[in-house]
């Protein structure tokens, strides 16, 4: 696989999955960047081909017409994938070039500035940012960071020390690594070395207005919010999400998190702000942050969303990074709505988003709402 392959593959995982979202836009720029090949046709196309949009599990990419033929696949009649002409959008061009000018930095230097991006691909910053990330969906300064952080981890991967590996990757001290690992990684740096394991996760289950509400945690905040129909269900489900953790009941040291949810839910306390440990791609990050700048009693559409963080024709891929969100409430996807004023899916259930809306919108507290608090940390938990 060439460096410019390599390259794009890295940027598909930072935005979670770049290659489908083209697809699923059937976004021309991409032709002769990668073609997609249907396992339940057997055929393959360029991004643009107008056929019928394929379920996501059904397809494969490839890089080159050759890799989706030797897979099996033949070419599609309609596009004809073959004939795209092997010159790329200008603009992908430029991607390309600065992720390779982020990428060439020696081990240990400094993230390059936007200003000595754009200087060597001889654009003006403003211009070198905006169509990075409409391409991408993520600013070169997020490129330069994942790239930075996807070194460190194939380093302590690789089995070498963790500070070694933290001043090789260009992290200047431990608190700068574990700022990033926080929101990056998911976890501390030793512990995904070894891959998760040894992991303590504490949580509990209580009643809410809405149902058996599961609250869970890890040391360094909370994983994951969940609404169920029985405590068993959730509980199960939490095994499954995190199989190789040690999971423990624990309601006194979860108390203050869950009072605050419920409060959060009963209305009384409109701001809400928890310490969160989830796992995210970039794309991911970028949607859930957008969610919690929605108001309390307010909605967006999700193209509305998808212009808010750079990415106007992503309303799909919006609705999934809403679809996946871990932690109800904590991160309000309930307020993302479509576009005809519909309410759209929520992960835990319609009845429950249009209960959840009504209440935010019937909360006395709405008006004078109180500045946004940091939840106490939570004292409880152990490491296994």
């Amino acid at each position: 696989m060439t460096q410019e392959q390599n390259i794009l593959r890295e940027l598909r995982e930072l935005e979670g999955d770049i290659y489908w979202q083209a697809l699923a836009a059937r976004d021309a720029r991409f032709d002769g960047i990668f073609f997609y090949g249907v396992r339940s046709t057997g055929i393959y196309c360029k991004p643009s081909c107008p056929a019928r949009r394929p379920r996501r599990e059904m397809v494969s990419f490839f890089p080159a017409c050759d890799g989706a033929e030797a897979a099996g696949f033949r070419a599609c009649l309609r596009c004809r994938p073959r004939a795209v002409a092997a010159t790329r959008d200008a603009r992908v061009e430029l991607v390309l070039r600065v992720c390779r000018a982020v990428e060439a930095r020696p081990d240990g230097a400094a993230a390059p500035t936007l200003d000595e991006l754009g200087a060597a691909a001889g654009v003006s910053p403003h211009h070198l940012q905006r169509t990075f990330k409409s391409i991408t969906g993520i600013t070169p300064r997020q490129y330069a960071a994942a790239h930075r952080l996807k070194l460190f981890k194939s380093r302590i991967k690789a089995g070498g020390d963790v500070t070694a590996a933290m001043y090789d990757a260009g992290y200047g001290s431990s608190s700068r690594l574990y700022e990033k690992s926080s929101a990056q990684l998911g976890m501390t740096p030793a512990t995904y070395r070894r891959g998760g394991k040894d992991m303590s996760i504490n949580y509990t289950v209580v009643d809410s207005p809405l149902g058996p509400l599961l609250v869970a945690a890890t040391e360094r905040g909370v994983c994951s919010v969940q609404f169920g129909e029985r405590d068993e269900e959730l509980e199960a489900a939490l095994r499954a999400e995190y199989p190789a953790a040690t999971l423990r009941r624990d309601e006194a040291g979860l108390g203050a998190w869950v009072g605050g949810l419920l409060e959060h839910l009963g209305g009384t306390r409109p701001g809400l702000t928890l310490p969160l440990d989830v796992r995210a791609t970039a794309f991911q990050l970028l949607v859930w942050e957008e969610l919690r700048r929605i108001p309390y009693g307010e909605t967006r559409s999700y193209g509305e969303v998808a212009e808010a963080v750079g990415r106007p024709t992503a309303a799909r891929a919006v609705a999934r990074a809403c679809a996946t969100n871990p932690v109800a409430l904590a991160t309000p996807c309930h307020r993302v709505i479509r576009g005809g004023g519909e309410l759209g899916g929520y992960r835990w259930g319609l009845e429950r988003k249009r209960k959840l809306l009504a209440r935010e919108r019937n909360a006395t507290a709405v008006n004078d709402e109180p500045a946004d608090a940091e939840m106490p940390p939570f004292s409880g938990m152990t490491r296994a």
